[in-house]
């Protein structure tokens, strides 16, 4: 599933080609907003909270979040332009302008609701790792709020920070020397941790490829995650892969997450 840094960059991609510029489509394929047009109205902005991305348009809001196979294509229009990247019955919201037509492939969620309830639609998101209003202070206090949950699934859940998804829950726990289902009142330095989370996604958001490593190599860009059976790069042992997950998820029908760590430098609790 694309994380923060992931949704950050798609909505600047569409900011740059849609704000400040009057739509000339407006095709939401979702049964239940197909009668929405939007056409004739300026794009305000596009912006990205968390793993959600919202296109403001006067009082109107389009917010998509990408879940596993979402993904937001811009095409330039004119003679001669590029086909669809892919198949056209994964389309669900097509927006275009003279210039260029943005197209949601495959969106996991796709809802559209009065700017007036922005507010009370994000309510249930932590503080946004990549937003301008970023609070740390906030963030450690509702993770502090469950002293014995899992570091790994508090990491995880949007109420405590929105942005963070299972390549980094790895890699900031890997950074702190914590194993992920130590509970977050064993976290030695857990401001350090948050600081951690915010500083990896800032390097990240508008960096074509991820990188953990603070190296450029294709070959070394993440600590621990994705690299199961391979050798830490910092003890040599092999990196551990498993599932992750809490009976109250279960309870609800989500899947246990997958998640991955060192042996030697994370010492399971």
């Amino acid at each position: 599933m694309p994380e923060g840094d992931s949704v950050y960059r798609q909505a600047a991609q569409l900011h740059r080609v849609l704000a400040g510029r009057t739509l000339t489509t407006c095709d939401l394929r979702v049964p239940s907003y197909a009668a929405v047009d939007l056409s004739g109205r300026v794009v305000d902005d596009v912006v990205a909270h968390g793993k959600y991305l919202l296109c403001r348009i006067g009082d109107t809001v389009i917010r998509s979040h990408l879940k596993m196979e979402g993904v937001w294509h811009v095409y330039p229009l004119g003679p001669g332009h590029p086909r669809w990247r892919r198949a056209a019955h994964t389309a669900r919201c097509v927006l275009a302008t003279d210039e260029h037509q943005a197209v949601g492939f495959s969106l996991g969620e796709l809802v559209v609701f009065p700017r007036s309830e922005s507010a009370q639609r994000q309510q249930h998101l932590g503080p946004d790792l990549l937003g301008d209003d970023w609070d740390a202070q906030e963030a450690l206090r509702r993770l502090r709020a469950r002293p014995e949950r899992a570091v790994g699934p508090a990491l995880l859940d949007q109420h405590n920070l929105a942005g963070i998804g299972n390549v980094y829950r790895s890699e900031i726990c890997f950074l702190a020397g914590v194993h992920p289902s130590a509970p977050v009142s064993a976290v030695p330095d857990l401001p350090g941790m948050v600081e951690t989370a915010h500083r990896l996604l800032q390097v990240n958001r508008l960096r074509p490829r991820r990188v953990t490593t603070g190296t450029a190599s294709a070959a070394v860009r993440t600590w621990v995650y994705g690299r199961d059976g391979q050798l830490c790069l910092r003890c040599r042992s092999r990196i551990v892969r498993a599932e992750i997950g809490e009976e109250e998820d279960r309870r609800r029908g989500r899947d246990d997450r997958v998640v991955h760590w060192c042996p030697h430098c994370q010492p399971q609790p």
